[in-house]
């Protein structure tokens, strides 16, 4: 059973979609409750904006809907009674994660945040379906929240730098426009590069400080993906300057992954989100990667030795799957004239990694990370989303901070 469902039945019976805000057939309002991981069809209770479910999937809960419904966002998620302060200030868990907009008078600005959010929706559904901690650094938790700035350099400054520094996850909206995102692909000789991609990477840094530093699991972590107190300014600038080491293919899931302990370990988790969601997909509609014959060696109990994990099985259950299914479709990519949907091949070294990730993921399921003290960078006190115009942009202590210097490409670094 996928983990988090993508596709869905309207009470009509007609199939539906996680992205849907409607059924094109019956015309039922649709939305997107994250904590039942469902979508649910909707009828309005009255005239004060509470909604109910109705059919098969329907609920004792009571909604509102996201004020992110009627913008540019387009926002189908739901805001269920019990939730305080979606209640108060009118947005999802998913919405509330957005500190900072460009200027959304510019109609790209407003088309490029729609694409991020869609993208956010994605990643925020699968976090919450793993048991991961998802609060909003600007209202829900101030001191180990998560928040997310979506910022657009002004002609001829400094570029913006997607990164994560201190429960900030910054994002170049530029790079939802497919042209730059692909011509930066291109030159940088990255086989895959989405928006996607670019939050699932950020979020792994921000959960490494959650869940792996503070803790037990941080030994255990360097002994498999080395230690983080190598300068990492120095290995950034060293890796866009000499290209990765010979034979990276053997210890790590990307080339940008053997630069640095600290992005090997963004690079898994977000490989592993990747291996998670789109197994789920493939799962809502009925297609199963251990029924189909690829004849593909699979990962065995005997390469994650010395793991510590006393179920593997589990893990190679989904990882093994995964495998047979990345090589058909892959085929199909090829029958279509297009580049291969997964441009990678697992090493037994990556697989370890990605089997650490695993484990961390199921740990923080069993037993929740209670708060953290705030970390480098701090968040504004101001509740609301703030909004730059496009000539503005933060201060400098934020690229300082992750090690960003003129030497990089412009515009590239992660």
């Amino acid at each position: 059973m996928p983990t988090t469902p993508r596709a869905f039945l309207c009470h009509c019976g007609r199939r539906v979609f996680f992205r849907n805000s409607v059924c094109l057939a019956c015309g039922t309002a649709l939305d997107y409750d994250p904590e039942l991981t469902e979508l649910l069809p909707l009828e309005k209770l009255g005239e004060d904006g509470e909604w109910a479910s109705i059919g098969p999937a329907s609920s004792h809960r009571r909604y509102r809907r996201c004020a992110n419904l009627e913008t540019a966002a387009a926002c189908n998620w739901l805001i269920a009674d019990d939730d305080p302060i979606g209640l108060q200030c009118g947005q999802c868990r998913c919405c509330r994660l957005t500190r900072t907009l460009p200027d959304l008078s510019i109609d790209e600005n407003a088309r490029w945040w729609g694409r991020i959010e869609l993208a956010k929706r994605r990643l925020v559904s699968s976090l919450i379906a793993l048991g991961l901690p998802v609060r909003a650094r600007t209202l829900d938790d101030p001191q180990s929240g998560l928040a997310i700035d979506l910022l657009r350099a002004a002609r001829g400054a400094a570029p913006i730098v997607t990164g994560h520094s201190g429960g900030v996850i910054t994002i170049d909206v530029e790079e939802a426009d497919d042209s730059t995102r692909e011509r930066r692909r291109a030159d940088l000789r990255e086989p895959y590069r989405t928006v996607l991609g670019h939050l699932r990477h950020e979020s792994g840094h921000y959960y490494w400080e959650r869940l792996v530093e503070p803790g037990e699991w941080l030994e255990p972590w360097r002994a498999l993906f080395g230690d983080e107190r190598l300068d990492y300014r120095g290995a950034l600038e060293r890796h866009y300057r000499c290209g990765p080491p010979a034979r990276w293919q053997t210890q790590h899931v990307s080339a940008y992954a053997s630069c640095h302990p600290w992005e090997d370990w963004a690079e898994t988790w977000a490989h592993y989100l990747h291996v998670i969601d789109t197994l789920d997909t493939a799962r809502s509609f009925g297609l199963e990667g251990d029924r189909i014959e690829a004849d593909r060696d699979g990962f065995t109990v005997q390469d994650l030795d010395g793991s510590g994990d006393d179920h593997p099985e589990t893990f190679l259950a989904l990882l093994n799957p995964w495998i047979e299914l990345t090589a058909v479709i892959n085929e199909l990519s090829r029958g279509m004239g297009a580049p291969d949907f997964y441009p990678f091949v697992l090493s037994a070294a990556a697989v370890r990694k990605l089997h650490f990730v695993h484990r961390v993921i199921g740990a923080c399921r069993a037993s929740p990370p209670g708060e953290a003290p705030p970390r480098r960078l701090s968040a504004p006190s101001d509740s609301a989303t703030r909004v730059w115009l496009i000539g503005r942009q933060p201060g400098d202590d934020y690229r300082a901070d992750i090690g960003c210097s003129g030497s990089l490409p412009l515009g590239y670094a992660r």
